[in-house]
């Protein structure tokens, strides 16, 4: 692991703890997509952190290139994070926004995505993007794992410049998968219960 890296982490667990919690699963070393709820501009830097050294190693966040794309943003995201940058604004209409994503499941590593596609203000996740449904159909064998973590929306609320410290936890809940036949709408939907039963709130 790069130093950058170790530097980050280190600053991460002083400010906001990013406490892991393996409730529906163990932090086995299989490739995974870890799915979230997207809160503040740390969400990314907290499940990451949360994960440990050897997990790290292989997991690569999938973040925003409009902002994680220029300055001390750009080399955290590249270098220390190794991350998936996607264009949001969609600027080429004839790529796929997936096809980053797709190539880094190809080499075997695993990813961090937030399916909502921005943060929101709530408590609860709001409805996820089709993301998450077509990286599944295509890479059935990726475990996916909804995570959910607490008092980010907290620390750092949208509009914040640098985080609150206060004490966040990581909760990995139960692994699922497409079912034969289940419509996008369904599954979208499953997976989001999923995450807002890991907040204790449903």
């Amino acid at each position: 692991m790069r130093p950058s890296g170790m530097l980050l982490v280190g600053t991460v667990k002083l400010l906001v703890g990013a406490y892991p919690r393996w409730i529906g699963c163990q932090p086995e070393p299989q490739q995974r997509i870890y799915f979230a709820n997207h809160a503040s501009h740390i969400d990314t830097l907290a499940l990451w952190s949360a994960l440990p050294m050897n997990l790290r190693m292989t997991t690569r966040a999938v973040a925003a290139r409009d902002y994680w794309g220029r300055g001390v943003r750009k080399y955290i995201a590249t270098k220390a994070l190794r991350a998936v940058l996607i264009d949001r604004a969609r600027e080429d209409k004839a790529a796929n926004p997936l096809e980053p994503l797709f190539a880094a499941l190809e080499q075997g590593d695993s990813l961090i995505i937030f399916p909502e596609g921005t943060r929101g203000k709530q408590t609860l996740p709001g409805p996820f993007k089709s993301g998450l449904y077509h990286l599944s159909k295509a890479f059935p064998s990726a475990q996916l794992i909804p995570v959910y973590m607490e008092n980010l929306n907290r620390s750092m609320p949208k509009g914040a410049l640098l985080p609150v410290p206060m004490t966040c936890t990581v909760r990995f809940g139960t692994p699922m998968s497409v079912e034969i036949d289940e419509p996008k709408d369904h599954f979208l939907e499953r997976a989001r219960m999923e995450v807002c039963r890991l907040s204790g709130r449903v």
